[in-house]
Parts: C-alpha cells; structure tokens; sequence
C-alpha cells in the first residue's frame, strides 16, 4: 500500500500535497486558456472567468488523481 505524504518540504518550507496540486492546476489551466485564445475557440464560453474557475477545478482534480493516487 502506498502512503500519501502528509507534509512536502519545499526550502524549508512544508507545504501540503493539496496545495501544490493545486498550484500545477493554475499552471495548466493557465496553459490551457491561453490555447483557447491563441485559437479563437474561447468565444464559445458564455462567461469566461467562469469556465477558468471550472476548468482549474478539472485540471486540478485530474492531477490531482495522478499525484496523489487514493
């Protein structure tokens, strides 16, 4: 059985494992939204920062099922 780190030290500093899920969600969502305006297919989103907020919420659930495996 693997055991999911309660606690990454980072310099110093310990972060949770949440958090940094998180932070490479931003990163690819970010990633991903500048693709969708590169491309002209954001237009199709009724309300932008909306569909960033969902797509953060994804990106960040899949890594997070990738990193941190239940």
């Amino acid at each position: 059985m693997i055991q999911i780190p309660s606690e990454l030290q980072f310099l110093g500093i310990y972060l949770p494992p949440f958090f940094l899920v998180c932070l490479f969600g931003l990163f690819a969502t970010v990633a991903i939204t500048q693709i969708l305006n590169w491309t002209g297919l954001s237009r199709f989103f009724w309300h932008p920062p909306l569909a960033f907020a969902a797509m953060w919420v994804a990106t960040s659930s899949l890594i997070g099922l990738v990193m941190i495996s239940p």
